[in-house]
């Protein structure tokens, strides 16, 4: 059976090579794309966006990837978003005041906690599966990520709930499940054995769509 398939959309900053990584070594036949063209025919579609979301949601726009990823998700194709990957699915960002895809509503937030937390929120923090929780094989109820974020998702629909955490006392969705659509603030490919498990997970589902 030949390995499932899964375009990685290039966000024009960071280094992807370690999503790649990930995936290949989970068992998809992965590439990164800079062009929405290049994602025709694949099982999956992977955003691990990174750095300012002002300027992840320009490239975007100037690249097509926007509709390329709201045309995706609304046809309910198989698709995991990272980090930023998650955030700009939603209506609005704090940060710079910035309109995200409008995919899903709500609004990201910046932590605004006590002086003895800092930010950004850096480092293994519990992430608790929701019940009935979506790709849980080989995973506990709570499990360690590793997370680099300033701002968390302040989101009023309870069933797009994955994954939830806390940290400064502020609790936050940290992962979404739609359908086919997942997307986490932590970062897998950063989270060892467990974060290869969670991408093994989505993976097994494209083999058996």
């Amino acid at each position: 059976m030949a390995a499932p398939t899964i375009a990685i959309i290039d966000p024009g900053m960071g280094n992807l090579r370690s999503v790649l990584r990930a995936f290949q070594y989970c068992g998809a036949d992965a590439e990164i794309i800079d062009n929405p063209k290049l994602a025709a025919g694949k099982d999956a579609l992977v955003f691990p966006g990174q750095g300012a979301i002002v300027d992840c949601m320009k490239h975007l726009a100037r690249t097509g990837f926007d509709n390329l990823m709201r045309e995706w998700i609304a046809s309910d194709r198989p698709f995991f978003g990272i980090c930023l990957g998650l955030q700009a699915l939603f209506e609005f960002s704090e940060e710079g005041d910035t309109e995200g895809l409008g995919i899903f509503p709500g609004r990201v937030s910046r932590f605004c906690l006590s002086r003895e937390f800092k930010i950004p929120h850096m480092g293994w923090n519990d992430a608790c599966f929701v019940e009935d929780a979506p790709l849980t094989r080989g995973l506990g109820e709570i499990e360690q990520y590793y997370f680099v974020h300033s701002y968390f998702l302040n989101q009023p629909d309870a069933k797009l709930d994955w994954l939830r955490s806390e940290y400064g006392g502020q609790s936050f969705t940290s992962g979404i499940a739609r359908g086919n659509c997942y997307a986490t603030q932590f970062h897998p490919e950063k989270s060892q054995a467990k974060g290869l498990q969670l991408y093994s997970n989505f993976i097994g589902q494209l083999v058996t769509a």
